[in-house]
């Protein structure tokens, strides 16, 4: 039976947080113990009260820490029982979501959209409050206001079905809804990856969405006070959204031995999204991966160098934590000391501070012992460096025990050796990017190698170019099979309608990889044919 909250053990609360219950078959339900979220400028203005109050709270979760002007918010977490009542309510609930018509279902995104837009203060008060910059966060909201905006709503609709007139017949090809369809976004991005749930609601799915045990508060938020009223709104069966605070271990085990989980969406490391992958396929399950990105920026001697510049800095938004920011920049060489040069100019604008100040792109790094390996590596085999490479303070100031990195920037040169750098390879998640340099060519051997790298690389989420030849652009299009969006002359993270937000080829979306419409990778397509006075027999011999 469900454990529904009590009210006096709500009541417990301190009143000026927000407290969430688990949220199972439409009802608050009680978990065991609580996990609470910190103030992520905590960290930056007082360190030891930080991390005493976070070790209080693990150790009593109903201690007087939980009191705490810098204690936002608690989470009930979730138990194995708890876990697997949340999947038994979204099987139960899943037929009868599905047989609602498609044209009801997609008014959710509609919905949903207005709301984001009628909450983007609270929206961005929750970012803010686990430590995202809210100039960074303004751009989440977004994506998530292009996802389901009126165009891509509409172009959702005609991917889920198709109706033609034939010889006799109407022929369909609709897309079904999988059916319980597992969430598990990461912790770097809990709620904007979490409200990607919405549209595998709209394709008649039964969701289940794991709020991360280490940062919950925002993906409850907006599950149990923004999705589930719009849910009830339109009658939905209970059962239809469940969300549970879990571990994350604990909850994929699970998740992957019960039969009545159909897909799980899993958002993280390759290396483990990978292995995880196999899991999904060897017990009959739909992977649908979100991994690491090592996106490329392509800068060609006919770009406009400043503009160009200006995407590559993007690097930095987030200190580099954010999959889709560019990774290394490949430039011909006859631009490569004015794009250099114009970036350390433009890296003087990216600075740390408070995640409520509105100029701030930096965000803390806890652990940046793999930035310094990365970049001592790269420096050891011949890359220089351009800008940055230490740790700072929150006023910019550089320190050896600053919680910020600066941005930095290796120039490396030659193409051929390139990939023997760990740093051009790999996703580094920090503000870290080398720019590749390569040796003097022929502009048509030069674009040949330009292109074989970039459909080499092992990750595949988005490159972008900088270009104003047709040809160049034209052959950059025709020809990049890597990666699941490509930007020319463009913002490389910048959101657009119709195109896909997320999604790649190779270790960032696995065997299945591709550019990802949640509605679409949640559903499958289906042929029906219904015939009027058709005969069988010359159906099969008169054709």
């Amino acid at each position: 039976m469900l454990r529904e909250a009590a009210q006096e053990e709500s009541a417990e609360a301190p009143s000026d947080i927000k407290s969430y219950d688990l949220y199972i078959a439409g009802k608050d339900v009680a978990g065991d113990g609580w996990v609470y979220t910190v103030s992520g400028r905590s960290l930056l203005e007082d360190v030891f009260t930080s991390v005493s109050l976070k070790r209080a709270l693990e150790q009593d979760p109903e201690s007087e820490a939980a009191r705490h002007p810098y204690v936002v918010g608690r989470c009930a977490v979730a138990d194995d029982a708890s876990i697997d009542l949340a999947t038994q309510a979204a099987a139960a609930a899943a037929p009868d979501w599905a047989a609602v018509p498609l044209e009801r279902r997609m008014r959710l995104g509609t919905r949903f959209r207005e709301e984001l837009i009628k909450h983007q203060d609270e929206f961005l008060r929750m970012l803010v409050a686990e430590s995202h910059p809210v100039k960074l966060a303004r751009w989440e909201l977004s994506c998530l206001l292009q996802i389901y905006s009126p165009g891509s709503l509409r172009w959702y609709t005609k991917q889920m079905r198709v109706e033609k007139e034939y010889a006799g017949r109407t022929l369909v090809l609709h897309r079904q809804p999988d059916g319980v369809v597992a969430f598990n976004p990461p912790q770097n991005a809990p709620l904007p990856s979490a409200a990607l749930c919405v549209l595998a609601l709209m394709a008649g799915n039964a969701v289940v969405v794991r709020a991360p045990r280490s940062i919950a508060l925002s993906t409850m938020w907006l599950l149990r006070d923004v999705v589930a009223p719009l849910l009830e709104e339109m009658d939905a069966p209970a059962g239809v959204l469940n969300a549970v605070c879990s571990n994350p271990k604990q909850t994929m085990d699970r998740w992957i031995a019960d039969p009545l989980i159909n897909d799980i969406f899993y958002i993280g490391g390759s290396q483990e999204g990978l292995r995880f992958e196999q899991q999904c396929v060897a017990h009959g399950k739909k992977p649908i991966l979100e991994l690491a990105g090592n996106d490329g920026i392509v800068v060609w001697k006919d770009a406009d160098v400043k503009w160009a510049a200006e995407a590559i800095t993007e690097a930095f938004y987030g200190s580099g934590q954010i999959c889709m920011v560019p990774n290394y920049v490949l430039v011909h060489p006859d631009v490569a000391d004015s794009l250099i040069a114009e970036v350390k100019e433009q890296v003087k604008g990216i600075r740390p501070g408070l995640p409520e100040e509105e100029d701030v792109l930096l965000s803390p790094v806890r652990r940046s012992e793999r930035f310094f390996r990365l970049l001592r590596q790269a420096l050891d085999n011949g890359a220089e460096l351009v800008t940055g490479g230490h740790r700072t303070e929150l006023d910019g100031t550089p320190s050896e025990t600053g919680v910020f990195l600066q941005p930095t920037v290796v120039r490396v040169d030659g193409l051929d050796r390139a990939r023997t750098y760990d740093v051009v390879r790999e996703e580094t998640f920090f503000p870290l990017v080398p720019i590749v340099v390569p040796e003097r060519e022929d502009d048509d051997a030069l674009l040949e190698a330009f292109l074989r790298f970039v459909n080499s690389n092992d990750y595949g989420l988005r490159n972008s170019l900088w270009s104003r030849s047709d040809h160049v652009i034209e052959t950059f299009v025709r020809r990049v099979v890597n990666g699941g969006l490509l930007k020319v002359n463009d913002s490389h993270i910048g959101f657009l309608p119709y195109l896909p937000s997320h999604g790649g080829t190779g270790r960032t979306g696995g065997a299945f990889g591709e550019a990802n419409y949640p509605m679409l990778k949640t559903s499958h397509v289906q042929g029906v044919s219904i015939a009027r006075g058709v005969s069988p027999y010359d159906a099969v011999f008169g054709a």
